[in-house]
């Protein structure tokens, strides 16, 4: 299944002119640790599967699902059985404002099992089995129908994530929290403290980091660290765009910082991602040489 292997980089084998390949994946094979720049999402069918996400394992179940963010490091143990394999591009979500809220749920590893509540396993699987029909329908608006099912999926859970905020009322909250999330989408290139967040939201900087982990489901450095991170790697795809530039234009003053953050949330120096695009890109022209239009 990893088809393109450079270290622990795994360069996704996307099908022509596609962002997002699905694998009905029966091999009782171990995959070695690597991480690629896709979202992947697993759902096993027949037998359980165990992944190793950053160093934790996780057994899941026939028809739990595991949503593992772009630049984790994992591994799939050799298990006979069927599951569901998807790795979708992360720029899905990232740059669409409109969909700032759903970041959070690509921020860390997920999981939806039977703890999670029946109606939420029972709706992500649905999805998933109409995102398997549509992937191997081929149809003209085929890809179009997946992106939809892929965001109703991610909209799903975070609607879950919230609605479990709600039953502590923190729903109380709501308002001020999106007011926040835009505030960052719009500002995260300069210079944003949480003191300062803290004091357009009206509380103290103790309270509102409570609040916002449980809304986001993170901390506000990791967040905001995150979001510079996705959208200093879409200037590093650029050709001429260098390490120090991109560093400078997401907010990072300091480029120390900025390669050990990169490095923490990517596995990779941003000048190893960019050398190692530059790699995917040539394996794709050299074995997919139908892709290129010039």
């Amino acid at each position: 299944m990893i088809a393109h292997l450079n270290g622990d980089f795994e360069t996704v084998d996307y099908l022509q002119n596609k962002s997002i390949r699905l694998y009905d994946n029966v091999e009782n094979e171990e995959y070695p640790p690597h991480w690629h720049n896709a979202i992947e999402i697993i759902m096993p069918l027949e037998n359980p599967y165990t992944v190793i996400c950053s160093g934790r394992e996780y057994i899941l179940k026939e028809r739990d699902i595991m949503l593992i963010p772009a630049g984790k490091i994992h591994n799939l143990k050799a298990r006979p059985g069927r599951r569901f394999i998807l790795l979708c591009d992360n720029r899905l979500i990232d740059g669409v404002p409109a969909l700032t809220e759903l970041r959070s749920v690509i921020a860390e590893p997920l999981v939806i099992n039977e703890d999670s509540g029946s109606e939420i396993r029972y709706s992500l699987g649905k999805l998933m089995e109409e995102i398997y029909t549509l992937y191997f329908g081929f149809g003209a608006l085929s890809d179009i129908y997946v992106y939809m099912k892929l965001l109703s999926l991610f909209t799903y859970i975070r609607e879950y994530q919230l609605s479990r905020f709600r039953l502590d009322d923190s729903d109380k909250y709501s308002d001020t929290i999106h007011m926040i999330f835009d505030y960052i989408e719009k500002n995260y290139m300069y210079d944003i403290s949480l003191e300062g967040l803290s004091e357009i939201a009206g509380y103290s900087s103790c309270h509102f980091s409570r609040i916002f982990k449980k809304y986001s489901g993170t901390t506000f450095i990791n967040f905001l660290n995150k979001r510079r991170i996705s959208a200093a790697e879409l200037l590093l795809l650029e050709e001429n765009a260098s390490v120090t530039d991109a560093a400078s234009r997401v907010g990072f003053s300091s480029l120390t910082t900025f390669n050990r953050v990169f490095k923490e949330l990517n596995g990779c120096t941003p000048s190893e991602f960019k050398k190692l695009y530059r790699t995917a890109k040539f394996i794709d022209k050299e074995e997919r040489p139908w892709q290129i239009s010039q």
